[in-house]
């Protein structure tokens, strides 16, 4: 490839459709870049999932024009907290509080995102079932090769997730993805009587998540300290069963009304930090470039603050090769510390030494709640850059 010359329109070639590359396409789109999007899946795949959108990330969906949809199909949260297995609270959030401090939080089903993403995306972008298989550079420019043929850009974004298939290409000596010791269930539940209150109940070595959604179904995840690869040879449900059957209402009630097919199940991975996000006209976004702990609920939100930084990066900064060096070092600085504090806060919640639990119950009733959402400032008072 030889230089573009000056005016002429940019290309880019954003791998993966999910949050973080399809909010980057939008974001390139709409300042006049051509952009590809391609997806190894056939089609889009349905995720029994749910997802919080907190003050930073919607500012970031605002910026790209989604916002308001997000919020129409989103349902507001009402109550949160953390209690034990027999319903006391241990701290509870003060969501007015938090509203009033640093913006909306919304719970959204995954798949409704995805849709709305790619309704704002439009036509013409996005093709399924286009596998990337090499990447070469080529003068000032990147060739894609893929299982529909070739492309040329100017730019590659890498948003194939924490597997991602241009990181392990051009990141050779970077880490694996490690096991951070337990496992989850998620799942999308119809319960017989509404849900109106979401949180967290802490276990010995195990969790328990409610999230409401606007449509009254709820979901509901569960983790455990295991080791990684296990399955239940009898149903995963029977397993979430056996662990938390037991505990507080509407627990039992949530479970009983699940789908035993339903049920999903991954092992938590994180992925050690990069020393760097860009290689040469190649750069990562979401997990991809930093795949951490769901321990803060933040994986979806900061994916979309990476696409919208590097777009405004690259529109302030002139040459390409600038721009990525302004993302990298500003989102590396972001992000890298957020990951550590999640992997502590999933030591913290993980907990299963019996004396040692009682321990961490008593700092949660104790800490007072204008220090806990002093604390969050740091990451929900995030701005997109102008």
């Amino acid at each position: 490839m030889s230089a573009e010359p000056v005016g002429a329109e940019r290309r880019a070639v954003v791998v993966g459709a999910g949050i973080a590359g399809l909010t980057a396409a939008i974001a390139l789109r709409q300042r006049g870049w051509r952009v590809d999007v391609l997806e190894r899946a056939a089609g889009p795949e349905p995720a029994g999932s749910g997802l919080s959108l907190w003050p930073n990330g919607l500012r970031g969906l605002d910026v790209i024009g989604a916002g308001a949809a997000v919020r129409a199909q989103s349902l507001t949260a009402t109550e949160g907290g953390m209690r034990d297995p027999g319903g006391r609270w241990l701290a509870r959030t003060d969501i007015a509080a938090l509203r009033d401090r640093y913006g909306d939080l919304v719970v959204i089903h995954r798949n409704q995102l995805s849709d709305i993403l790619r309704t704002v995306l439009g036509p013409g972008s996005l093709r399924f079932g286009c596998a990337v298989e090499a990447v070469e550079f080529a003068d000032r420019g990147v060739r894609v090769r893929h299982s529909a043929g070739t492309a040329e850009a100017d730019l590659v974004l890498g948003a194939d997730g924490i597997n991602s298939t241009l990181r392990a290409a051009l990141w050779p000596r970077a880490r694996r993805p490690v096991y951070a010791g337990y496992t989850a269930w998620r799942t999308i539940v119809a319960p017989a009587e509404p849900v109106l209150a979401g949180g967290e109940t802490l276990g010995r070595g195990q969790r328990f998540g409610i999230a409401p959604l606007r449509d009254g179904r709820v979901y509901m995840f569960g983790t455990a300290n295991l080791a990684a690869g296990q399955r239940v040879p009898d149903g995963e449900l029977d397993e979430l069963r056996r662990r938390f059957g037991s505990w507080h209402d509407p627990i039992p009630a949530l479970l009983a009304a699940a789908d035993p097919a339903a049920i999903l199940r991954h092992d938590i991975y994180e992925l050690p930090p990069l020393d760097t996000y860009v290689r040469e006209r190649v750069v990562l976004l979401g997990d991809a470039a930093h795949a951490m702990t769901p321990n803060l609920g933040q994986g979806a939100n900061l994916a979309v603050e990476d696409a919208v930084t590097l777009a405004a990066a690259l529109d302030r900064v002139p040459d390409i090769p600038g721009a990525l060096a302004e993302y990298d070092r500003i989102r590396r600085a972001r992000v890298q510390p957020l990951a550590r504090l999640s992997h502590r806060m999933g030591a913290a919640l993980q907990l299963a030494l019996p004396g040692v639990i009682p321990v961490r119950d008593t700092v949660l009733r104790l800490l007072p709640d204008a220090v806990a959402l002093r604390a969050l400032g740091p990451v929900l008072s995030w701005a997109p850059p102008a």
